[in-house]
């Protein structure tokens, strides 16, 4: 299983300050997603930068990481999941566990619950949030092609887990975490 990282956004709204580098227990809020990866169980880690993508690379210790750098990452959330996947190809990776930058609250409780719901290269599995849907996702390897050819703006995978609704497992994880996003200033209290 291959932890995917979206950390591409330039941070939009909060005053185009990049989510990777938002300062987090003293480190880049980058290292931390990682750590949280790596700990639920991702041996290896791609992680999709974009955005000061050249701060990013001195600044973050990101030893051991696959980087991949998304040209296009202000066309959206869905150019980084495509870049993501892109790079997790042909690498023998059964499935992927994607997890977003800007989620602080998700730790690796939910990563690990969520690997745990693997069943094979088809599988489709979502953390639940009293049952809605949310991060981190995994996709079996044998849905990466269908999940790139929706990927778009800042949608991501959701039109193709709409399409595919009935065949998601959900794995509830609230009792284990908060998927709250650092979005705005207000959202930056959740850092501190």
């Amino acid at each position: 299983m291959a932890g995917l990282l979206l950390a591409a956004g330039g941070g939009r709204r909060l005053g185009g300050r990049p989510k990777a580098l938002l300062p987090y227990r003293g480190r880049p809020l980058v290292e931390h997603a990682v750590r949280v990866l790596r700990t639920g169980g991702c041996a290896e880690v791609h992680v999709v930068i974009g955005a000061a993508a050249d701060r990013v690379r001195a600044e973050a210790a990101l030893d051991g990481c696959v980087l991949v750098e998304n040209p296009e990452w202000e066309q959206g959330m869905g150019s980084s999941l495509r870049a993501g996947l892109a790079s997790l190809a042909g690498g023998g990776a059964r499935a992927a566990l994607v997890s977003l930058v800007d989620q602080p609250g998700i730790g690796a409780e939910a990563v690990r619950r969520v690997l745990a719901a693997y069943a094979s290269p088809s599988s489709l599995v979502c953390a639940a949030y009293d049952g809605k849907r949310g991060h981190p996702v995994l996709f079996g390897a044998e849905r990466w092609a269908g999940i790139a050819a929706t990927a778009s703006g800042d949608r991501g995978a959701r039109a193709y887990l709409k399409e595919h609704e009935t065949e998601i497992t959900r794995v509830e994880c609230g009792d284990v975490a908060e998927a709250f996003d650092i979005d705005t200033e207000a959202d930056l209290a959740h850092l501190r």
